[in-house]
Formats: structure tokens, C-alpha cells, sequence
């Protein structure tokens, strides 16, 4: 497939499979915006992809913010004149026995994994419906949805919700 001329977001996009998100929709061309954390690993991507001919920027996001995702989608608008695409891949876990997870630790896997799915899909959609085609939104979630199991709690009920957004 040809992504050129195509805006694409990739939360979580310094490492991991962001990473090989990013680099891939740059191959076929797109405009990648790498919104992550990891600011070290975020810039090395983007100049990784720059030095083979892509196109790419990366964005000091943390997904948890909703501040930060408005910014995120402004600045990716205003740099490329379109968001056609927003893969939301950030996500953490905290394994740990339920009982032994703070109701901090709880709340910092929630709002990492699914409270940004909601504030970058809707954020993104605004900006998608000035598209004549719209756009896509690809959400990442985890056998963990179903399948829960031991010292996953908090990660398991973030892909599950993500299943049911």
C-alpha cells in the first residue's frame, strides 16, 4: 500500500512495536508523528526514518494528559495539514498481585492504556472529519481483553475496555 501524502500518529511510537508502526507507514511513504514519553528514543526514530528519505516528527506526549494529546493533534495538523491515521499503541503495565497495586499505580495503567484511546481518538476526530474520506483509528489491545491472568489486572481491564470503545 502507498501512504504518501497520508498523516499518521503513533502513541508509544519511540519503542517496541510503535516503533516498527512508525517505521513501516514511513517506508510506504507517510508522514509519521511519533507521540511518546521516551523523548531519547522518540528523536532517534524520527531521525532514523528521516535519514531513509521518510518523513517523520516526533512529539514529547505523554498520553495520559489531555493537554498534551490536544497539542499532539494541533501540532501534527499544523505540520502536515491533515491526521489521517491514529495508531493508539502506548501502554504500560504494572505486574504486580492485585492486592499489592495502589490505587496510584492502578489509575497510572488506566489512564496510560484506555483513558488515551479516548482523549486521542477524539481529539484525532476532529481533525479527521475536515478530510474528504475521514479517517482510521486502530486502537492496540491484548489476548488479556478475554484472558485475563495473574498480576495483570489493571492491564487486562485497559484492553478490555479498549475492546469495548
Amino acid at each position: 500500500m502507498d501512504f504518501s501524502n497520508k498523516t499518521v500518529i503513533v502513541t508509544g511510537g519511540a519503542n517496541g512495536i510503535g516503533r516498527g508502526i512508525a517505521s513501516l507507514y514511513a517506508e510506504k511513504g507517510a508522514n509519521v508523528v511519533i507521540a511518546d514519553k521516551d523523548e531519547e528514543n522518540g528523536k532517534l526514530v524520527a531521525s532514523d526514518i528521516q535519514k531513509q528519505g521518510g518523513k517523520a516528527l516526533f512529539i514529547k506526549t505523554d498520553v495520559r494528559l489531555e493537554e498534551e494529546i490536544v497539542r499532539l493533534m494541533a501540532t501534527a495538523y499544523q505540520t502536515y495539514g491533515a491526521i489521517h491515521i491514529l495508531i493508539n499503541n502506548a501502554g504500560i503495565s504494572e505486574f504486580k498481585p492485585l492486592f499489592e497495586l495502589s490505587v496510584e499505580e492502578w489509575d497510572n495503567v488506566i489512564h496510560t492504556n484506555l483513558r488515551s484511546v479516548f482523549l486521542a481518538s477524539r481529539e484525532a476526530a476532529k481533525y479527521m472529519r475536515k478530510n474528504e474520506h475521514g479517517g482510521s483509528i486502530v486502537n492496540i489491545a491484548s489476548t488479556r481483553a478475554i484472558m485475563s491472568e495473574p498480576n495483570s489486572e489493571a492491564y487486562a481491564a485497559t484492553k478490555g475496555g479498549i475492546v469495548a470503545l
